[in-house]
């Protein structure tokens, strides 16, 4: 394998760092609350000139990665419309405690990945791979909707690597009806961005544009901007897969502490999925950010990534 970095190895503090949390007491928490805003071109300076900017050959494809900060490790795994970029809001106050590192799924473009042959176990093979390219033992995993598929799935392989996680927008399970198959199995072939079909801006807005209501008026073009990035061939194979995945039965094996940050209007992952988790997991915890959709690190970042905070312990 191959890999440009500056990072050779990464240090963990002692196990027990981990381990005092601030949402460990109950099931259900409000989120904090953050008065100062994340400003986005700023926020982009930094991340140009102080994070690790690096790719990794898996074997499978050329991974590209960032590592931004210093501190416990906590690995950003993106959704099926998002990449590495799309967690940098929050990143840029959690990179003052912690090493923050997100990385790229395949696209099948210019990164060598053959999307028609890869399966769900493949992305966390993934996953470990840049895991063990970095030589990182223990770390919080924060899996993003699709991400945290992946997250479940890492945590029950090798439960001694992850003390505790955390799932955004999460489930085991999410079964896509006739029509969302038929339209996957066709976009498999179409060109071109996600966020470049038409008529998606619209949609898009219908579903979550509230959510920004009180956010600043950047955030909303940032999201629209960023959510949907991958080509649209990727998005499809991604939920090709996602349709083929039932996690449920390894949830009550995965007993580590867990995070489940939900929106109060997310309308992409519904109660029942949520539920689920709450009822499988023996140790899970639930915060809700009022006013949010399916996506809170492009809407409301700031309060996003004071709940890691919190929940880590740090």
């Amino acid at each position: 394998m191959s890999a440009r970095t500056s990072h050779s190895r990464i240090t963990l503090p002692a196990a027990d760092a981990f381990d005092d949390c601030a949402f460990a007491a109950g099931k259900t928490d409000p989120a904090p609350s953050c008065s100062s805003k994340i400003a986005i071109a700023e926020t982009l300076k930094r991340f140009e000139r102080e994070a690790t900017h690096g790719t990794l050959d898996t074997g499978r494809y050329r991974m590209r990665f960032n590592i931004w900060g210093e501190g416990p490790p906590l690995v950003f795994l993106p959704g099926m419309c998002d990449d590495r970029i799309s967690f940098v809001l929050p990143m840029s106050r959690l990179a003052e405690r912690f090493c923050c590192i997100s990385y790229d799924h395949p696209t099948g473009q210019h990164d060598g990945a053959k999307l028609g042959a890869r399966r769900h176990v493949d992305y966390v093979d993934d996953f470990f791979a840049l895991l063990d390219h970095l030589h990182i033992d223990r770390l919080i995993p924060l899996g993003s909707s699709f991400g945290s598929t992946i997250t479940l799935a890492a945590m029950h392989r090798m439960p001694e690597r992850f003390p505790r996680g955390i799932l955004q927008g999460g489930f085991a399970c999410r079964h896509l009806s006739v029509a969302e198959q038929m339209l996957a199995r066709w976009a498999r072939w179409w060109p071109g961005a996600l966020n470049q079909l038409p008529g998606r801006e619209s949609l898009i807005l219908h579903n979550q544009g509230s959510t920004f209501d009180q956010a600043p008026p950047e955030r909303k073009t940032w999201f629209l901007e960023r959510n949907g990035a991958p080509p649209i061939a990727a998005v499809a194979h991604r939920a090709l897969v996602i349709d083929g995945v039932d996690l449920r039965r390894l949830l009550p094996s995965i007993r580590q502490p867990m995070l489940l940050v939900v929106g109060d209007q997310d309308v992409l992952v519904g109660r029942q999925q949520e539920k689920e988790l709450l009822e499988g997991l023996p140790h899970a915890n639930r915060a809700e950010i009022e006013g949010c959709g399916h996506l809170p690190q492009y809407s409301h970042p700031e309060v996003f990534a004071e709940l890691v905070q919190q929940w880590i312990g740090n």
